[in-house]
């Protein structure tokens, strides 16, 4: 005979109702989940979600939409909204556009087809369409990593041109004046702010912006070693160099290993995203790291918060902007005395 609810709440010593407030995503007090859990573990009981989401209209699923899997960026994302959501007695379902605008497009659809709750979303194509097919259905989004022209949504961020600028200036302040910059495409909201940042301590430093020195890439391994390499083999090549994403990052440390440059005496060279990725680097690398598991958790809050309550949908747009950290390596090093 199969376990039920009614089982679940005799073993657990607890009213139907409380245990029907838990397997609903309600809130209930610590004792009482875990005397509910225990219950569950001992008796075997499986939700009947169908059933369930029939009577409250709620799948009790969240999608999550990201340009790549393959990206570490994204897989760690994606690792600390499970936790979070699956806390909340909330399950995912994750999908990759595999960096194809049409692609986001249909995935959106899949997502709305099977009536996930809300959606959180690292948008790759920057258009508004796919967002608006969730808002028109009444399906709360929230963003990470990036903003989109013409949609007012909830928004994790992490403040990409304090960051950028405190990398330059770290740099500038050692002395350096030639510095390589390699940035993702020129459309995107995360290549755009860093750029801002570099512009922005280079000019607060007085020191002139050379656009031979700046170089986009795709944001992955293979753009990121061109534009890497493009640098290296300036004539006149820079000093220094600072990688904004990981993939080029991790691209720049193979080129450099490939060629037997020695760090910092041969350049010295900042890199981004990723803190245990720096130390693996010999020397130690310099990074900025960013809060990637904040910025997970942080994001299914928000997306909880607007399923809550019946109000959730039309409460106050939040953009959260999340601070990141430059920490020193043993990648850079002084030219000169800086006058800086």
């Amino acid at each position: 005979m199969a376990v039920t609810i009614k089982d679940v709440a005799r073993v657990a010593g607890l009213s139907i109702a409380t245990v029907s407030k838990y397997m609903n995503g309600g809130h209930v007090l610590d004792a009482n989940r875990e005397a509910i859990e225990q219950a569950i573990s001992t008796l075997g009981y499986r939700v009947n979600v169908v059933a369930r989401g029939l009577k409250t209209r709620r799948t009790m699923t969240v999608g999550v939409l990201i340009p790549s899997i393959e990206q570490i960026f994204s897989t760690e994302i994606i690792a600390a909204v499970e936790k979070k959501l699956s806390e909340a007695g909330f399950s995912t379902i994750v999908c990759d556009c595999q960096l194809d605008a049409e692609l986001e497009s249909r995935k959106m659809e899949i997502l709305l087809e099977k009536q996930v709750d809300g959606i959180i979303m690292m948008p790759f194509s920057g258009s508004a369409e796919p967002i608006r097919k969730a808002s028109d259905q009444g399906v709360p989004v929230v963003l990470i990593d990036r903003k989109v022209e013409g949609v007012a949504l909830d928004t994790v961020l992490v403040d990409n041109e304090n960051l950028a600028y405190q990398a330059v200036s770290h740099l500038i302040q050692a002395g350096h004046r030639r510095i390589g910059l390699v940035l993702g495409p020129d459309d995107l909201y995360t290549s755009r702010r860093r750029f801002a940042g570099y512009l922005a301590a280079c000019h607060d430093h007085g020191i002139p912006v050379d656009s031979s020195l700046i170089r986009h890439s795709d944001y992955q391994i293979p753009g990121g070693t061109a534009a890497f390499v493009a640098l290296l083999d300036m004539q006149d090549r820079p000093t220094a160099i600072f990688t904004t994403n990981y993939e080029t990052t991790f691209a720049a440390g193979l080129v450099l290993n490939e060629r037997g440059l020695n760090l910092p005496q041969d350049l010295s060279w900042i890199g981004f995203d990723s803190l245990s990725m720096a130390q693996i680097f010999k020397p130690r690398l310099t990074i900025v790291a960013q809060p990637v598991r904040q910025i997970g958790e942080t994001a299914a809050e928000l997306i909880l918060e607007r399923l809550s309550g019946p109000d959730g949908f039309a409460c106050e747009v939040r953009e959260v902007v999340l601070p990141g950290q430059l920490i020193a390596g043993l990648s850079t090093g002084l030219i000169h005395p800086s006058p800086v």
